[in-house]
């Protein structure tokens, strides 16, 4: 049994306690939030035995703690991955690994210093629906991939700190970019890197609330020739858009990760619906077992049975540092408004 130590108690800190709830051989055994709290209040829902922290170094000393997921505000992941490494302990930090490229490498330097297991917690190439696609493409379904159109969009954040673009490190593509991206290369494969990019980006809707871009288009270019076309968006009311397009030589295949079984008019609310729901009555959209559909149970399941056989997993801090070189490139080209070559980490 691998004892988590959870560094965080918002959404996403909630939506992985969920997941793990879905991992035979992992128990949550401590909780920490810099409001004492609210690291007590995530313990008593999800695992009443586990010990809450308002200290990160001393979550990461519990001789329980095998294994640290990192689920806070993208400014905190340096100091929190820190003080997991100097433990000695496994860490999974929660997308994007940092607000840049270089701040990235620092943070991939801290885990290799330190020789600990590190998994880099990027959601959606473990969704069902992705899943499934990837296993259709590998098998030659559609011939040989050529393009890719990838689409994350809602009306806006639901946490405050992400609004700060100046703290968070950028708006809606480095939010929801770093999905769309790490897809991209899931699919086209790791040994077939994005060489260059272009990318255009504004505040559309959201001028009174940051400074950050609320809408950005990017497209990917591979060394093999291949096209990505990545859409982030804040600007979209009606609920989350989670869409990928793969065409390839031989056919094409589309998946909606946002579609549901369930839908339905209302008049009276039912409670929680669906992250970024923006209405509880008339015309609804809930996704069932919400934490199992956008793939947080599986990458779980994942990372614990990964480090219980200390392997390396699917995705790492390094693939973490690309993620965030591409969305550096994308900046460049943004403020350039031209192709920007992408700097390969080192």
């Amino acid at each position: 049994m691998i004892g988590v130590g959870l560094i965080g108690s918002g959404f996403i800190g909630d939506t992985y306690a969920d997941a793990l709830q879905d991992v035979r051989n992992a128990e949550l055994v401590a909780a920490c939030s810099r409001d004492l709290a609210r690291a007590e209040a995530l313990a008593a829902k999800w695992a009443p035995d586990a010990r809450a922290y308002q200290d990160m170094a001393a979550l990461c000393a519990d001789p329980a703690v095998d294994l640290v997921v990192v689920a806070v505000p993208n400014e905190a992941h340096l100091a929190a991955v820190r003080a997991v490494a100097a433990a000695g302990k496994g860490v999974v930090c929660t997308k994007p690994l940092a607000r840049t490229g270089a701040e990235a490498a620092q943070i991939l330097r801290v885990v290799r210093e330190a020789g600990v297991w590190h998994g880099y917690a990027e959601s959606s190439v473990f969704s069902p629906n992705i899943a499934k696609a990837h296993e259709m493409v590998s098998a030659g379904a559609i011939g040989e991939l050529l393009t890719l159109r990838a689409r994350e969009a809602h009306s806006g954040p639901h946490a405050p700190h992400f609004w700060d673009a100046e703290t968070a490190g950028g708006g809606a593509l480095l939010d929801m970019g770093c999905h769309t991206v790490e897809s991209a290369r899931h699919f086209f494969g790791k040994d077939n890197p994005i060489t260059e990019v272009f990318a255009w980006g504004a505040t559309l809707a959201h001028a009174e609330r940051t400074t950050g871009e609320d809408t950005a288009i990017a497209l990917l270019k591979f060394a093999g020739g291949q096209l990505a076309t990545v859409e982030s968006s804040w600007i979209e009311k009606g609920g989350m858009q989670l869409r990928h397009e793969l065409v390839g030589s031989a056919g094409r295949l589309v998946t909606d990760t946002s579609a549901t079984p369930v839908w339905g008019f209302i008049e009276h609310p039912a409670g929680y619906l669906v992250e970024k729901a923006d209405a509880d009555t008339g015309w609804v959209y809930p996704v069932p077992e919400e934490a199992r559909a956008y793939g947080f149970s599986q990458q779980m399941r994942h990372f614990v049975d990964c480090f219980a056989r200390g392997v390396t997993p699917r995705e790492t801090f390094e693939d973490g540092v690309v993620v965030n070189q591409v969305l550096d490139a994308c900046y460049t080209s943004m403020r350039s408004g031209t192709w920007e070559r992408v700097q390969v980490p080192a």
